[in-house]
């Protein structure tokens, strides 16, 4: 049985949609939306005067102006940070160029609250570096947590989005244009200033764009630095008061809308502007500062991976021992985090397989609000799905309330587009006449299906799930709301860990997930192409 729905205008394959594959599509779409419809459930028993006077009360507009705060300075050094990275390493002779393209690549390795983690133990009031300033009389240093500590860890982790973006925009750049301008007698400031820089303006506000939707939904690094944003404090109040966390997850929300509208609108901008063709050009020549440019992507590269790699050896070697009978790290977290990330993992491919199906094979508005609907999970901030999600759980679903079915449900709506996004894109590479052939020649659909079309889209969607079980190994926040009483994983032990102080107990965890996460990234850069010339 199949159903006629009216079409976007792009190319189809000529048959109507079956009802089968758009029920079962729906469906997951519906699951997806759940967590958003329950928190606006949940918004609306508050009562309008109830509601009015928490949304205007100091603390949320102080919490608001903290978040909005720590935005805008992430991104703006973000930019300040990755654009003269990405011009170094692209159009100069820097040394060591290819080195420190993929050093200064490398912090997205890194989750950014195990940075966090190891800033406080190295540069803390009385950290490794006030322990070593001991003997010169220095007694303590200022404090790290607060604003400045939080902007400082965010950028170092999340100013490799706007350099990925920044260099592949400079890598395709027309240099002739800047050619001009330099026989123009212009200096070589006003060439960048005027020329380069209007060319790249999309992709650096592209990237700035993603950094400042990370920032407003991390809340790993807030809490460690003990500032006040809308994800630490919505995770604080919603244990003891589930009104104001409830209107401060909407606030955040519309937040994170604003920015992916904008997000939207710059893209689109980016994909109507074009480019003309030419050649790239010959590097710019630094001449005397070429070594002392270096300086600035070697620092950049230090801040961000060795001393954290640093402080995590020496937890690793002078730490773990000192706390072994109070938080003692067991090999059975390493398989809680396997297990639950597995079942994710599988679960995504499966409920993405209906959505990625359709949205590859019939160009129909029923089809594009399917897929865009299995995005809804990956733009809510972690902190925010599984409030709802331990709303709903504790309130409608009691049965399933901390349970391992309820934690990998809030990543399937976490993470899914991860799977869609990789199987629909496998989809776009299969010949539809291949499984027709297979159909004429009497198999079933669903036969045609699995001996045809399965084995050539299995890469994609063992790629899509590869990205669902690293992502779901590095979760926080959705992971501390509802995992079952008792079940540690990685990410959860070493939260525990610093929360009570334990940093030695958090090395060895914290290594397998930098491990994790580096595979992550290979996966990443193995399905973009990246070039490091």
């Amino acid at each position: 049985m199949s159903i006629d729905i009216g079409r976007t205008g792009g190319q189809t394959d000529g048959s109507e949609l079956p009802l089968g594959l758009v029920l079962l599509a729906g469906a997951v779409s519906a699951a997806v939306l759940l967590p958003l419809l329950w928190l606006v459930g949940m918004a609306g028993n508050v009562g309008q005067a109830r509601a009015l006077d928490l949304l205007t009360s100091a603390r949320t507009i102080q919490v608001l102006l903290n978040s909005a705060l720590l935005v805008v300075g992430v991104t703006g050094a973000s930019i300040l940070l990755a654009v003269p990275l990405a011009y170094l390493t692209v159009r100069t002779d820097v040394p060591f160029r290819r080195f420190f393209t993929i050093a200064v690549s490398l912090p997205l390795v890194i989750p950014s609250w195990i940075g966090a983690f190891a800033y406080v133990s190295a540069f803390g009031p009385r950290g490794e570096l006030q322990q070593l300033l001991a003997p010169l009389g220095v007694q303590s240093l200022p404090e790290i947590y607060g604003f400045e500590g939080a902007l400082v860890v965010l950028t170092l982790y999340t100013y490799p989005y706007v350099y990925i973006t920044t260099r592949a925009s400079l890598k395709s750049l027309d240099t002739t244009l800047v050619d001009a301008a330099r026989t123009l007698e212009h200096s070589r400031w006003e060439a960048f200033k005027r020329v380069t820089l209007p060319q790249i303006q999309p992709a650096v506000a592209a990237g700035s764009l993603l950094v400042a939707l990370y920032a407003l939904s991390d809340f790993g690094t807030p809490a460690t630095m003990q500032y006040d944003v809308f994800t630490r404090v919505i995770y604080v109040e919603q244990s003891i008061g589930r009104d104001y966390a409830s209107m401060l997850s909407l606030l955040l929300v519309a937040g994170t809308l604003v920015i992916l509208a904008v997000e939207s609108r710059i893209r689109g901008e980016e994909r109507t502007a074009g480019r003309q063709g030419g050649r790239t050009g010959d590097r710019v020549r630094l001449g005397r500062w070429r070594w002392p440019a270096m300086l600035f992507p070697a620092l950049v590269a230090v801040l961000a991976l060795v001393v954290p790699l640093g402080i995590l050896m020496l937890w690793l070697v002078g730490g773990g021992a000192d706390y072994a009978t109070t938080l003692q790290f067991e090999f059975g977290y390493v398989t809680n985090s396997i297990y639950v990330a597995a079942l994710a993992a599988l679960a995504a491919t499966l409920a993405g397989l209906p959505i990625a199906y359709l949205a590859a094979r019939h160009d129909a508005r029923l089809t594009a609000a399917y897929e865009r609907l299995s995005y809804v999970g990956y733009a809510i901030p972690g902190v925010v799905i599984g409030f709802a999600i331990v709303y709903f759980g504790s309130q409608y679903a009691t049965p399933l309330y901390q349970t391992i079915p309820l934690l990998v449900f809030a990543y399937v709506v976490r993470f899914l587009p991860q799977s869609v996004g990789s199987t629909r894109a496998s989809f776009l590479q299969v010949n539809p006449q291949l499984p027709e052939a297979a159909r004429t020649l009497g198999r079933s659909s669903i036969a045609a299906f699995r001996s045809v079309t399965l084995p050539l889209i299995a890469p994609g969607l063992l790629g899509g799930a590869a990205l669902v079980f690293l992502t779901t190994m590095k979760e926080l926040p959705a992971t501390l709301l509802l995992r079952p009483i008792g079940f540690q994983t990685l990410s959860t032990f070493i939260w525990d860990a610093q929360a009570a102080g334990h940093f030695g107990s958090a090395a060895v965890p914290a290594l397998i997930l930098l491990v994790v996460s580096g595979l992550s990234m290979l996966v990443i850069l193995s399905r973009e192409g990246y070039d490091v010339r």
